[in-house]
């Protein structure tokens, strides 16, 4: 069973004590740093700003909120 993309990309973020940028996420979980990667990867990060799940404090940069 695979795990949501939502859980993968929150566990590297909740990692991070600062905000990352997709490129910087594809390399937290072990991914090639290619368009196509970075792309798919800033895509869902965008959604999940949508979502309310996450924050983006500046373009490109996203995080997890802070209470």
């Amino acid at each position: 069973m695979r795990t949501p993309p939502c859980v993968v990309l929150g566990t590297g973020l909740t990692d991070a004590d600062k905000p990352m940028r997709a490129r910087d996420l594809c390399q937290a979980l072990d991914l090639p740093i290619l368009p196509k990667n970075t792309e798919g990867i800033r895509s869902k990060l965008k959604r999940l700003v949508t979502l309310g799940i996450l924050t983006e404090p500046e373009p490109g940069l996203f995080a997890q909120p802070r209470p």
